[in-house]
C-alpha cells in the first residue's frame, strides 16, 4: 500500500507536523502518570480508524514497558477490570472527545465531571490537548493513506 501523499516532500507538512509535534511534547509535560497518554493515543487512534498511528502507539507503549494484555484491552475497556480509576477517566474522555459530533452536548457532564475528579488542571489541559493532537494526526494519515506495519519505537525522536 502506498501512500496518497508523501509528507517527508513538503516543506508546508513539515512546518505543520513540527508545530503540531510542538504541542505534543507541551501536553506531555502536564504531568499525567505515564501510562495515560499511551492508552489515551492507541485509543483515539482505534476509534479513528488510523493504523498506522495504531501500531505507532502500541509499539511505543510495549517499549515503555506497558503490558501488552492492557493494551489488547483498551478497545474493550469498559468491560476490562486492569485499568484504574484515572485511566477509565481518560478513556472516557477520550472517547467522547474523539467521537464529539456523534452526542447532542459533545462530551457528556459525567463524563467531565469524572476526568475531574481524576486530574488536576494541568493534567487536565495535558489531556485534552494529546486528545485533540492525536485526533490531528490520525486525520492527516487517514487522509493520506498512510500504510501501518512499518513503524519502529523511536522512529521519530
Amino acid at each position: 500500500m502506498e501512500p496518497r501523499f508523501d509528507y517527508s516532500t513538503s516543506p508546508l507538512a513539515a512546518k505543520i507536523i513540527k508545530h503540531l509535534s510542538s504541542a505534543a511534547k507541551a501536553a506531555e509535560s502536564a504531568g499525567l502518570p505515564a501510562e495515560i497518554p499511551n492508552l489515551v493515543l492507541l485509543r483515539a487512534s482505534q476509534i479513528n480508524g488510523c493504523g498506522f498511528c495504531t501500531d505507532m502507539h502500541y509499539k511505543d507503549a510495549v517499549h515503555a514497558q506497558e503490558d501488552p494484555i492492557r493494551l489488547n484491552l483498551v478497545a474493550a475497556w469498559h468491560e476490562a477490570t486492569v485499568f484504574t480509576d484515572a485511566e477509565r477517566a481518560a478513556l472516557a474522555l477520550t472517547e467522547e472527545g474523539t467521537r464529539i459530533a456523534d452526542a447532542r452536548t459533545g462530551v457528556d457532564d459525567d463524563v467531565w465531571e469524572s476526568a475531574r475528579k481524576q486530574f488536576s488542571d494541568d493534567e487536565l489541559v495535558g489531556l485534552i490537548a494529546l486528545i485533540a493532537v492525536i485526533n490531528a494526526y490520525n486525520r492527516l494519515n487517514v487522509l493520506v493513506g498512510t500504510p501501518a506495519g512499518t513503524y519502529q519505537p523511536g522512529q521519530f525522536a
